[in-house]
This record gives structure tokens, C-alpha cells and sequence, in this order.
């Protein structure tokens, strides 16, 4: 459940945190095991391939970010007017079509497990989010320079580093992420098995004996 390699342009042509535009779109690719273990075998054998581990993962986000900053000359010196930053997301998770009618434990299992992958995949969506905006402040705060081309090199290299440290905030989210999974799988599952217990109590009532 890692993020992708990210694609970067930068277009020549102060914003508050999460002001740059985010498209979003998904993607699914689908599994059809009934049992436990043929679900484990298929996230592994059909999930998406990061390219960055060359391994694959039962779902990932993919993201582009472009930056369209325009200059202008102030006092004979050269001066960011706008940056502005687009970033393009593309989420793919799995979509279970199982054959047959699974067992309802299968259901619950699986519904915990597709509700912890977007809900992880999401958050990826949320740090790529901010630090679009982070970019887009950091270049608006250059302050000027002797000419347009200085100014644009410093624009480059505030861009490198602004995304470097975005890459290392993805992967440090995935070591904690992976190191707290099992834990975290767990208690949602077991939420979810007390949820459905509670309903069938007030559907069906507390049972009652006689003597």
C-alpha cells in the first residue's frame, strides 16, 4: 500500500496550506476468491507493482505534480508573481466479485480490509495535498533576484527539495503504517464483529429461558 513514483513538470509561465487544486480519480482492479487465503494470494499476485520497491501492494497512489509559476520585474529585479500547483492523484484499490455466496464472516473480513486500504490510500491523497501546498508557498517566499533565469534555478531547487521531503514523508506514513497494521486490523475487525453482534441483540432481543 505504498505510493508510486511521482511525475514532475515545471512549467515557466503567499498561498495558504491545502489552496492548490486536486484531481482525483480511481481506479480498480478485481479479485473474486471466497476464502481468506485466495483473497491474500490475489491482493499479492494482482495488485498494483510500485515501481520504487518493484514489489506489489494491495493498493496505491498515484500522483503528478505540476507547477506553473509566472514572474515579474520589480525595482530591475526579478520577482515570483504566482505559483500555482495542480496536483493529479489516481487511487487504485480492489474490488472484490466473489464466485459464488462467501461466507458472511468472508464479508466482514473483507469490508474491514477494503475500508483500511482506502482509508490508507487516502491518506497519501492528504500529505501529497499539503505539500502541493507547502510547494506553492515556499516559491511564492523566494524573495527576487538579479534576473529571471537566477530566479527560475532557484525555483527549481526550492521544487527538489520541497518534493524530497514529501517522498520521505510517504514512506515514513508506509514503515508506520506497515509496523501497526496487524494491531490495527485486528480491532477494527473486532469493532465490526461487536457492531454486528449489537444489531442482531436489538433485532432479535436477548434470549430468555424458563424452568
Amino acid at each position: 500500500m505504498k505510493h508510486l513514483p511521482l511525475a514532475l513538470f515545471l512549467a515557466l509561465s503567499a498561498s495558504p496550506a491545502f489552496a492548490a487544486d486536486m484531481v482525483r480519480s480511481y481506479s480498480y482492479y478485481t479479485l473474486d476468491a471466497t476464502t481468506l487465503d485466495g483473497l491474500s494470494d490475489q491482493l499479492e499476485s494482482r495488485g498494483p507493482k510500485v515501481e520504487s520497491s518493484g514489489n506489489k501492494h494491495p493498493g496505491a497512489t498515484r500522483m503528478q505534480f505540476t507547477t506553473h509559476t509566472t514572474y515579474g520585474r520589480e525595482r530591475n529585479r526579478c520577482r515570483v508573481s504566482k505559483a500555482r500547483t495542480v496536483l493529479k492523484v489516481e487511487v487504485i484499490l480492489p474490488r472484490w466479485r466473489p464466485r459464488g455466496k462467501p461466507e458472511a464472516d468472508m464479508r466482514i473480513i473483507w469490508d474491514t480490509l477494503s475500508s483500511d486500504i482506502r482509508r490508507h490510500e487516502g491518506l497519501h491523497s492528504d500529505i501529497a495535498k499539503n505539500y502541493a501546498g507547502k510547494l506553492e508557498q515556499s516559491i511564492e517566499a523566494l524573495g527576487a533576484a538579479d534576473s529571471c533565469e537566477e530566479m527560475s534555478a532557484k525555483v527549481k531547487k526550492t521544487t527538489d527539495r520541497v518534493l524530497n521531503e514529501h517522498d520521505r514523508e510517504q514512506k515514513r506514513f508506509d514503515r508506520v503504517e506497515n509496523i501497526n497494521f496487524e494491531d490495527r486490523f485486528q480491532r477494527l475487525l473486532a469493532y465490526r464483529l461487536q457492531r454486528m453482534e449489537d444489531r442482531r441483540s436489538r433485532e432479535f432481543g436477548s434470549p430468555t429461558s424458563s424452568r
